[in-house]
This record gives structure tokens, sequence and C-alpha cells, in this order.
């Protein structure tokens, strides 16, 4: 951590405020539990004091990250009575690197009804996240994801293009392969991923090449700037398969050397739309702050659909983010990154529904935050199968 990090300015105030307003929709009788990976303390730390000031003392849990065998015991301990009245229940985790700990969480609330909780999950907890990710409300989010999504998902054809020299032919099948979307909307059930500003889909078919621009997000540790404007990496692709990949930084042609030799990390498991307009830059992190960048990015290896509709499997997921994207949708519409603000005073109050699926832990657009995500899926699906 920086020591920018640890003195807050204005834009991470403000985003603390976002956050707790708009987001989770504090409400002063609500009780809030604030979990904490070590990495995360300070942005913690400017939570609670923010909460203080506004006479909500959270109950603090510091917990270990990937592992910990102690924290659905310890949140347990001090979750209120489910069998008394109680008022809303937050639960509010943060870490730097990694989304943790989903099927203890899930242990311990399920003792209560489910619109009685919320959860709501941040990853990447950094002061970044709080300038870049928290300069846009959901109801913003809603009206920019539901324009796309009521543009793209009944098209059969997008040709994306981009400043950097992309230009990808894409078939869209969205009765087959659901859309999901994150706006930042919690419903009732749901562990809510922030940070938020994002639509994606399995392609059913995209050849052509991508040029990232922007930044990488891949899900295994690496401290090597994410950031990719001084060295683009050019990816062929034909009929969803990579065939080849370049990149002018050692490093990073490193990096994409290793992922590429994992089983089916060569396939197109991911195309992906950031919407997050607040989001003006790329940042050294390895982050979905830089994912929600607004542009196309796809993402190789794992993909976000059922099994039962894409029937594969990969360790890996790695995001290719451009800087800015323009869409060509059906050979008509076109849709440009940079001018997403235009259709903020849209509203889709019902967007097209069928296939369209909000993201949250059991449906990341990644299908893998953690390597732990699946077996916490399948564990807590079977004990809940043997309960029923």
């Amino acid at each position: 951590m920086t020591a920018a990090d640890m003195i807050p300015d204005d834009a991470v105030w403000d985003g603390v405020s976002t956050l707790l307003d708009q987001y989770l929709r504090i409400q002063t009788d609500d009780q809030v539990f604030l979990l904490y990976t070590a990495d995360a303390r300070e942005p913690a730390a400017w939570v609670a004091a923010e909460l203080a000031v506004r006479g909500i003392e959270p109950t603090p849990l510091g917990m270990s990250a990937v592992r910990d065998d102690t924290v659905e015991s310890r949140l347990r301990a001090v979750l209120p009575d489910p069998a008394s009245p109680h008022p809303r229940i937050v639960v509010l985790t943060m870490e730097l690197n990694s989304m943790s700990h989903v099927l203890q969480l899930r242990r311990a609330l399920a003792p209560y009804p489910e619109d009685s909780w919320a959860t709501y999950r941040i990853i990447n907890a950094s002061a970044e996240f709080f300038r870049h990710s928290m300069g846009v409300t959901p109801a913003l989010l809603s009206a920019l994801n539901g324009a796309l999504l009521t543009r793209m998902m009944p098209a059969s054809h997008l040709r994306i293009t981009s400043s950097s020299g992309t230009d990808l032919e894409v078939a869209v099948d969205s009765r087959r392969y659901r859309w999901l979307s994150n706006r930042g909307v919690w419903r009732p059930g749901a562990f809510l991923v922030l940070p938020p500003g994002e639509v994606s889909t399995y392609p059913a078919d995209i050849n052509g090449v991508l040029v990232a621009d922007g930044a990488f997000n891949v899900t295994s540790y690496t401290g090597h700037d994410a950031r990719l404007g001084g060295h683009p990496v050019t990816v062929d692709i034909e009929h969803g398969r990579v065939t080849g990949v370049a990149c002018a930084d050692p490093l990073v042609a490193r990096l994409l050397e290793r992922c590429l030799r994992v089983e089916n990390a060569d396939r197109i498991g991911e195309l992906g739309f950031g919407t997050n307009v607040g989001t003006t830059g790329f940042i050294p992190l390895n982050s979905h702050i830089n994912e929600r960048h607004p542009g196309v990015h796809l993402g190789l290896g794992m993909h976000g659909q059922r099994l039962d509709v894409v029937d594969y499997w990969s360790d890996i997921h790695l995001d290719l983010i451009t800087s800015d994207a323009t869409i060509a949708v059906d050979g008509r519409t076109e849709i440009r990154s940079t001018d997403l603000r235009d259709f903020a005073d849209e509203r889709h109050p019902a967007p097209l529904t069928e296939g369209l699926h909000e993201e949250d832990i059991d449906g990341d657009c990644c299908g893998l935050i953690t390597s732990e995500v699946a077996r916490a899926k399948n564990e807590f699906l079977r004990l809940r199968g043997q309960r029923c």
C-alpha cells in the first residue's frame, strides 16, 4: 500500500459516501458487520469511520484471505439471534486480491430470511476502488447496462473495433448463452460483487484480432503492472480459439505464455463490455476496476455459463481489455464506448430478462474469482439438497 492510499483525499471520501448511500443504502438502524483482510485494513477503516460519523458502530471482523476456518463461527457469534426480531443485517467484506469464504458466509447467514440480510463483497479494496469505481450510481449503471442489453441481446452479429486496431466479428446467440449484468443493484439472497459496471456473454463464434491497449486482469496473483498502454497485447482468434498472441513487454509475454499453457485457456470464454464511466483510466493493480472501464474485453479460459451449456472447464481466466470500443449491431446501430453517457437518460425498468442474470458470487462474469468458488458453490448446493 502506498502512502497515497493511507491518506484518503476528497475523491476517496466521496466514494465511501456513495458506497454507503447508493449501494449499501445504509439506514441508521442497520446492524453492520465489516469483514476485512489485512491488505484491506486501511479501506475498511475509512468505511468504519464514515459509519461512526453517521452514528453507526460496525462490528469489525478481521479474516485471513482464501483460508480461514474460524470465519463462520466468529460471524455466527456476533450475529443477532435469528429467532428474535432484529434490524437488517448488512455484511460488507473487503479484500484487495481475493474473494474468500463464500461457503462460510452462506452458512452463517442460512438461518435468516433472505430479505433480512444483504451481503456486499468488495474486491480490489483500495483508494483506487473509491476514486474510480464509486463515481457512478446504480441508477446510472442500470440505464447504461439496460441500453446495451436492449440493443445487443436481440442481435445475431456484432462487429467490434477499437482505436488500437481491434477488429472482431462476433456471432451472438442470446437464447443459448446467458448474459450477465453487474449494475450494483442488490437482490435478496445474492452476494453483490463490487466494483460494478459490466455486461457480458459467451460468444457463439468469434473471429479476428483483439488489440488490448488498456489492461489485463487475471485470476492468479501477479504484482506486475497490469496496464498495457505502452505495450498492447495482440491476440489472433479463429472460431473462438486463440491462434496467436504477441506483446513487446517480456514480462507480460511470459505471463501470457504461462496462462495459455493451462488447459482450455486458448478458448474465448467471455465477451464483456465495461460500463463504469467513472473509471476514466487504468491502474497498475491487477483488478476488476480496470475490467469495468468502458471498452471491450475478452476473457480467455473459464466462462460464466452453465456447464451443461458450455461444457469445458479451465483453471484460469485472463481478461484483456481495450481502452475504447465501437460496436456495430447487425450492421446498423453503432455504440461507442466514449459516448456511453449519452444513454444516461434511458430508462429500462424491465429490460430483456430472458437469458439475463444479475452477476453475483454464484454467477460471476469470469466464472472464477478465486479457486474456491466452484468448490464452495458445489458444497453449498449439496448441503442445501440434503436439508430439503
